[in-house]
C-alpha cells in the first residue's frame, strides 16, 4: 500500500493544476489518470484562451473569471500561449441589440474592448466577409492544451508531486462513511494498486459522475459533445468570433500554421461518444462561410470532437439547461461531506480550460483547510517553466530557428538534454516529422520517458503526426526508434494500426478534395507497401 495525503482522479488541465498547487504547498499528492495526460477534453477543444467576452451577456460570472485568468496565464505560461488577440465581428445577419448588450456586459466584467475601423479590419484580415458591419478587438489568445498540461505536470514533479497514467480507479476504501483509500488498476499490465489517503479530489471531468458513484454519491455531469475542424493553413492572424449569442461554428482560432473552426454542441450519453461526423463537418463549413466566404475550398485535414463536462446541480427544474449552451460555464466545488454526508472527498466540476488554474486554487484551498496547511497559493505568480537563454542559443545553433523554438516550447527545461544528444550526434537533429518540426532526438527522448507507452503518447507530447500529412510519413519513421526499448510497446503491427486508425477517426468525416488524395497515399503506404490490414475501424 502507498500512502499520500491526497489522491487526485483525472489528468486533464484541472487535475494537473491541482497536483501542482498541492505540491507547491508541501502536500503529498498522487494523480491517477486512466489514459495519458491531456488525452481527453483538455486537448479536444478549439484552443481558445478566452477573454471572457463570449460570456459577457449570458454568463457574467464566467466572463469575469476568464478575463482574470487570461491575464494570469499569459504571464505564467507564455510558451504555451500565442498572444494573437481576438476580434468579435458583427455580420449583417446579427442582431444589433445584442451588440449593445455585449458592450455593456464587457464593461461590467472589465474586459477591454476596442472598435476596429472596417478599412483597417479588411487590411489586416483580407479573408473576412464583406458582410461584416462592426469589428471589436478583445484580449483573446490561442493556447496549446498539450503543452500547458505537461508544463503543469513537470512543475508539479519538481515540487515532489507524482502521477500515474493508464491507471483506472476501480473503487474506494471506506471507514465510517469516510473515504480512506483508492484502488486502481494498471491498464497496461492488469496489476492492482491500493493507495491510502486522507482526501480524494474528483477532477475527472466528463467521468466525474462515475467517480462520485464509487463514494455512493450522485453527481450530474452533462456530456456536451463539440466537433471542430482543423484547416491546413492559417486563415486568420487572430481569433475571430461571431458577435451574436454563442452558437455553433462561430469561432476561428489560429494555431501556428493551422486554423481550428468550432464548435458544435450536442448532448450525448457518454464521454466515449466523441467521434466527429461528416454531417457535423458540413454544418460547420456552411456556418463558417458567413464569416469567411467559400470556406469549403480550403483544405480541412481532420475533424475532431471533445466532450465538455457541464454541471447542473438541480435537474428537477422543468426545461432547465435542455441545451448544452444554456448551462453556465462557471465551475462548482462540491464538498460531499456537507452535500452527501461522505467525508474525505471533494468534486470539482464545470468550468473552462481558461479557468483551470483558478479551479485548482479553490480546490487546494479547501484541501489545505481540511489538512491544517496554511501555505498560501503561489500558482498565479510563479511561471510554469523558465528556460535559460543559453538553451535558446544552443537550440538556434543546432537546429533551424523555427524548429528550435518549437522544441523548447514543447519540452521546456527538458530541451537541454535533447540538444546535448544532437551536439554529440548531429544526425539526430534531422527532422523526423517535417510538418511539426520534430527531430529524431526529440522523439527518442520522449519514447524513453517512463510515462510514454504508445505512439499516441508521443503525439501528444511532440505533435508527431498532427500536421498536414496526419502521420503518413512520420509514423513509420518513428517505429524503429520506439523499438529500441524492447518490450515497452505493443507488437509493431498492432501499435502502428492503432495509431493510423486514431488518425483515420478524424480524417474520414472530411474525405473530399486534396484530403481524399492524401488519404489514398497513406493507404497505399500502410496497406500496400507495409502490408497492414486495411482495417479502418474506430
Amino acid at each position: 500500500m502507498i500512502d499520500y495525503e491526497v489522491v487526485i482522479v483525472g489528468g486533464g488541465a484541472t487535475g494537473v493544476g491541482i497536483l501542482r498547487d498541492l505540491s507547491m504547498r508541501g502536500i503529498t499528492a498522487l494523480l491517477l489518470e486512466q489514459g495519458d495526460l491531456a488525452h481527453g477534453t483538455s486537448s479536444r477543444f478549439h484552443g481558445l484562451l478566452h477573454s471572457g467576452a463570449r460570456y459577457a451577456v449570458k454568463d457574467p460570472i464566467s466572463a469575469s473569471e476568464c478575463i482574470e485568468e487570461n491575464l494570469i496565464l499569459k504571464k505564467i505560461a507564455a510558451p504555451c500561449i500565442s498572444n494573437t488577440g481576438g476580434w468579435f465581428v458583427q455580420t449583417v445577419e446579427d442582431d444589433s441589440s445584442f451588440v449593445e448588450q455585449w458592450i455593456k456586459g464587457c464593461a461590467q466584467a472589465q474586459i477591454p474592448i476596442h472598435e476596429v475601423p472596417l478599412s483597417e479590419a479588411y487590411e489586416k484580415e483580407p479573408l473576412l466577409s464583406k458582410e461584416i458591419v462592426r469589428v471589436f478587438e478583445v484580449p483573446d489568445a490561442a493556447v496549446d492544451g498539450f503543452k500547458l498540461v505537461w508544463a503543469n505536470a513537470k512543475s508539479a514533479k519538481r515540487y515532489g508531486g507524482h502521477y500515474k497514467t493508464y491507471h483506472q480507479v476501480e473503487s474506494f476504501q471506506f471507514e465510517d462513511r469516510r473515504v480512506t483509500g483508492v484502488i486502481a488498476r494498471n491498464l497496461l499490465n492488469g496489476e492492482m494498486l491500493t493507495i491510502s489517503c486522507k482526501i480524494v479530489v474528483n477532477a475527472a471531468g466528463a467521468w466525474a459522475s462515475k467517480i462520485a458513484a464509487f463514494a455512493g454519491v450522485s453527481l450530474e455531469v452533462i456530456c456536451d459533445k463539440g466537433t471542430l475542424l482543423a484547416f491546413n493553413q492559417r486563415l486568420f492572424q487572430r481569433v475571430i468570433n461571431r458577435l451574436h449569442t454563442p452558437g455553433d461554428g462561430d469561432i476561428f482560432v489560429p494555431h501556428e500554421t493551422i486554423t481550428i473552426l468550432g464548435t458544435t454542441s450536442e448532448i450525448v450519453d457518454s464521454p466515449r461518444e466523441n467521434s466527429p461526423l461528416k454531417e457535423e463537418a458540413r454544418k460547420l463549413l456552411a456556418i463558417g462561410e458567413e464569416v469567411l466566404p467559400e470556406l469549403e475550398k480550403y483544405r480541412v485535414i481532420r475533424a475532431f470532437a471533445g466532450v465538455r463536462p457541464l454541471h447542473r446541480e438541480d435537474s428537477d427544474v422543468p426545461g432547465a439547461a435542455e441545451e448544452g449552451r444554456e448551462v453556465s460555464r462557471t465551475f462548482a466545488l462540491l464538498d460531499h461531506e456537507l452535500r452527501d454526508g461522505v467525508r474525505g472527498i471533494v468534486s470539482i466540476v464545470g468550468g473552462k480550460f481558461t479557468t483551470y488554474r483558478l479551479m485548482a486554487e479553490k480546490v487546494t484551498d479547501w484541501v489545505s483547510d481540511k489538512l491544517g496547511n496554511a501555505t498560501p497559493c503561489r500558482t498565479a505568480e510563479e511561471c510554469l517553466s523558465e528556460v535559460p537563454n543559453t538553451v535558446h542559443e544552443k537550440a538556434r545553433r543546432l537546429l533551424p530557428c523555427a524548429a528550435a523554438e518549437k522544441m523548447i516550447d514543447r519540452l521546456g527545461e527538458d530541451a537541454d538534454s535533447v540538444l546535448a544528444e544532437i551536439e554529440r550526434n548531429p544526425g539526430k537533429g534531422k527532422m523526423l516529422c517535417e510538418c511539426e518540426m520534430v527531430s529524431v532526438a526529440e522523439v527518442e527522448k520522449i519514447a524513453s520517458d517512463q510515462d510514454t507507452h504508445h505512439l499516441a503518447d508521443i503525439r501528444r507530447k511532440t505533435r508527431l503526426g498532427m500536421g498536414t500529412c496526419q502521420g503518413a510519413f512520420c509514423t513509420y519513421r518513428a517505429l524503429p526508434l520506439l523499438w529500441k526499448d524492447k518490450g515497452k510497446y505493443d507488437p509493431i503491427e498492432k501499435e502502428l494500426t492503432l495509431f493510423i486508425n486514431q488518425r483515420w477517426k478524424g480524417i474520414h468525416p472530411v474525405l473530399w478534395g486534396q484530403q481524399l488524395r492524401e488519404t489514398e497515399l497513406t493507404r497505399a503506404i500502410y496497406a500496400s507497401i507495409l502490408q497492414l490490414n486495411d482495417n479502418r475501424g474506430e
